[in-house]
């Protein structure tokens, strides 16, 4: 099984990118094997071996600044100085060889760059961030025009097994009744289709170059760790860098 994912889209020659798999790492099971979390309850000199081995597999030019993630919107600018608060969920940088990374296990990764390779970011978007605007919070970091931006989406839990209650459906459709198409009745539930809405925010926003969002973490249990699946379980990385 490959561990890396590279995405399927016209990223500029000066741009790399990829999301990690969950084979390919030293953690034991719940955790096997290629966990990149150190907040999930691995053992912390497996997970560090782990980023390590990621480092040396996507050639990263330095490890990534890790975001402790809180279901937000916040955007940490990766300038190159030194960053005293890590509490963010998304990263931007125009700087070469600054790694914007964050983790996930079901919510939606997104990667973003510009045209020119000059501009990187990467948001964790949960339905509460997502909903809340940290897709648009990170486009706005952006000094290119929106037509010059394009996004992919990565693994993240598909359509079939998002399942959430009317409180979701609701806090999406009080911003834009066109959002109310993600949503199918199911159960006196709702199936969410978190790629759909992504991909509505992301056009809302201005953005019409938008790809990937053709997976399943739940279901694909060999390559993604699913929170929802499993509970107690790693984390997977989706990273984006302007090389040299």
């Amino acid at each position: 099984m490959n561990t890396l994912i590279f995405p399927d889209w016209p990223q500029p020659k000066n741009v790399a990118s990829c999301s990690t798999t969950r084979a390919g790492g030293v953690s034991l099971p719940p955790f096997n094997s290629l966990n990149l979390g150190d907040h999930v309850g691995d053992d912390p000199n497996a997970v560090s071996e782990n980023r390590q081995y990621l480092e040396k597999l996507a050639q990263l030019p330095q490890q990534p600044v890790w975001l402790e993630q809180v279901h937000g919107t916040h955007v940490l600018h990766l300038d190159g100085n030194e960053v005293l608060n890590k509490q963010a969920d998304a990263v931007y940088s125009d700087q070469v060889g600054q790694v914007c990374a964050i983790m996930t296990a079901d919510c939606l990764p997104v990667l973003f760059c510009n045209k020119a390779g000059t501009e990187v970011a990467a948001a964790h978007a949960g339905w509460r961030g997502l909903c809340h605007g940290v897709l648009e919070n990170t486009i706005s970091q952006f000094i290119s025009p929106k037509n010059e931006i394009m996004a992919w989406l990565g693994p993240a839990i598909g359509a079939k097994k998002f399942e959430v209650g009317a409180e979701v459906k609701d806090a999406f459709v009080n911003q834009s009744t066109d959002l109310a198409s993600a949503f199918i009745s199911y159960n006196n539930k709702y199936l969410a289709d978190i790629y759909l809405l992504a991909r509505k925010k992301i056009q809302a926003a201005g953005i019409r170059s938008i790809y990937g969002g053709d997976f399943c973490t739940v279901t694909d249990a060999n390559r993604f760790f699913s929170y929802r699946r499993e509970g107690k379980t790693g984390r997977m990385a989706s990273l984006i860098w302007v090389s040299n």
